[in-house]
């Protein structure tokens, strides 16, 4: 199996054919759906993918299914196709995040590139999510004291401030401090807060310590 797949839907077969052995050509593997209601049966690999989407299709159009991948948060990247595009349709699927929106016919590179540049675009959100992920179980571990703490400490608050927030002593903050910041894998404020950004730990209300 292939490391990477490109997803064509297109409801014409000559056309779905032919994508598929350009992309054969370039080492592409390629999986190919009559319609968005064909592809929504399926099951993918679980890999970094790239979409070739055709914009109007029967059943749900390309744009639609935009909209539907977006609002159920799994928007992997997208190349769409057309045969009669137009600016504000161009503008509608750039604007939600589209690679590219080419217009039959296309030279052959063009399209190539864009499922490179989609294909490493997925590639990169995977590895982001499998850190975010790894970094969430870190915090999990953390105590109710180590997660009052490391949100004190990312608002800026010096040990002083903390230990009087939270009724304890600076010693202990201290020690609270350095077992938080061990268990999160922060080598530094800057790193902490970064990680705190990822985790938007400053968008939720804190926790009673």
């Amino acid at each position: 199996m292939s490391d990477t797949c490109v997803v064509v839907i297109d409801d014409d077969m000559a056309f779905r054919d032919s994508l598929e052995r350009l992309l054969r050509s370039a080492g592409l593997y390629s999986l190919s759906f009559a319609s968005v209601a064909e592809f929504t049966e399926s099951e993918l690999p679980d890999v970094p993918t790239c979409l070739i989407l055709d914009v109007r299709m029967p059943g749900r159009s390309g744009l639609e299914f935009q909209r539907d991948l977006a609002a159920a948060g799994t928007s992997p990247p997208i190349v769409f196709i057309t045969g009669y595009g137009d600016i504000p349709m161009t503008v509608q699927a750039m604007k939600a995040g589209a690679i590219e929106f080419l217009t039959k016919p296309f030279r052959d590179q063009d399209l190539l590139d864009a499922v490179n540049v989609g294909i490493d675009r997925d590639r990169e959100r995977r590895v982001q999510g499998h850190c975010l992920t790894a970094l969430s179980a870190r915090f999990v571990e953390l105590t109710p004291r180590e997660r009052a703490i490391l949100i004190q400490v990312v608002q800026g608050r010096l040990n002083k401030q903390i230990a009087g927030a939270l009724g304890i002593t600076e010693t202990t903050v201290k020690v609270h401090r350095s077992n938080m910041m061990h268990k999160i894998g922060a080598q530094s404020l800057p790193e902490l807060c970064q990680f705190a950004d990822q985790l938007k730990l400053l968008q939720k209300k804190p926790e009673r310590a």
